[in-house]
């Protein structure tokens, strides 16, 4: 009889512990659900409702392979938009749960309007494509896309004529390209590869590899040591030219409320990252360190201009002194524009 009623109260004990660790986790998850739609900024901490810390003996926040013992927003371990994390709790009995949760994290600070007005305007051949656009002295370097007419060529600001083109097998699709030293990297849209030129000849040199953990080859950029990759994602990585396959770090991409998808054609200038999103009027000014937008451009009154169609679209950014050039795809002009800050 004494045997009986010790293993009812044995299951019971069970019974009441399964049940109060359920109730942690649905908690935890009701918890986490109704933050996403809010989100987290750098720094923030993490207040867990306490029938959840009541019951914990310790928590951490795994990533795959790293974890963070403190309840806080780091941008060591966290990104802009969304992170797929696992919350792990262990119970003062012991015991280890665990709960899936998606934690988006925006940035702190609004960005800035920024204005402009167009200074001068230069003839673009609209039968460009344009995907990759940079100015060096007064050379445009330009990477046209579209399978089987893809190609990259140089050519002075203020003609159209060639002074040099190399075309790409049919094949491919070009994307974005940059310059780093004396030699020209190009990617491709979903061929997982890209090419590397001359400068001065743009005669073929080899190719290269990018990372499996990158969709696509959209934007790409250099800041005079990494290369600066873009996807079409809100995601931008940073790669050493000298080893492409491999990433050296990335960030997201967000304002205070909403990341930025589809970031494509990019440029580094004075520190930030300029970038135009994809199918808009918009140019964003990105902190390459935390991955916030700390300006925007709209460029409607442009676009409004040169679009006709849903592929015709801005899609050209440069540096000319303290002014940017700006295009986009069959384009027949480029746009020298001054930016003022608000």
């Amino acid at each position: 009889m004494k045997k009986s009623i010790l293993v009812l109260l044995l299951g019971l004990s069970f019974l009441i512990s399964c049940n109060s660790d359920q109730k942690v986790l649905d908690t935890l998850n009701e918890y986490n659900l109704s933050q996403e739609e809010k989100g987290y900024h750098f720094g923030d901490k993490i207040q867990l409702p306490s029938e959840v810390l009541e019951r914990a003996e310790h928590i951490s926040i795994s990533f795959g392979e790293k974890k963070l013992d403190k309840l806080e927003i780091s941008p060591e371990y966290f990104s802009l938009g969304d992170n797929n994390v696992t919350f792990e709790i262990t119970t003062k009995s012991g015991k280890v749960l665990t709960q899936d949760a998606n934690i988006n994290v925006y940035a702190k600070t609004p960005e800035k309007s920024i204005s402009y007005k167009i200074v001068a305007e230069y003839p673009h051949n609209p039968n460009g494509f344009t995907q990759g656009f940079q100015l060096d002295g007064n050379t445009i370097y330009e990477s046209d896309g579209q399978t089987g007419e893809s190609r990259v060529l140089k050519y002075n600001l203020g003609t159209t004529e060639p002074i040099a083109t190399t075309h790409l097998e049919d094949e491919y699709f070009g994307e974005g390209a940059t310059l780093v030293g004396d030699k020209l990297y190009q990617l491709t849209w979903q061929h997982k590869k890209g090419f590397i030129y001359d400068k001065a000849t743009l005669k073929p040199l080899g190719e290269y590899a990018y990372p499996n953990s990158i969709g696509e080859g959209w934007g790409l950029t250099y800041d005079g040591k990494d290369m600066i990759f873009s996807d079409g994602t809100k995601n931008i990585y940073f790669i050493n030219p000298k080893d492409p396959s491999t990433i050296v770090r990335q960030i997201g991409v967000a304002n205070t409320n909403s990341t930025y998808d589809d970031l494509n054609e990019l440029e580094y200038y004075n520190g930030f990252i300029y970038a135009n999103v994809w199918q808009t009027p918009y140019i964003i000014k990105i902190n390459p360190k935390t991955g916030e937008s700390v300006g925007k451009i709209d460029l409607s009154e442009i676009v409004k201009k040169q679009t006709k169609g849903s592929d015709d679209v801005l899609n050209g950014i440069a540096i000319k002194g303290n002014n940017l050039l700006v295009t986009g795809k069959t384009w027949d002009k480029i746009y020298e524009i001054e930016i003022t800050e608000k």
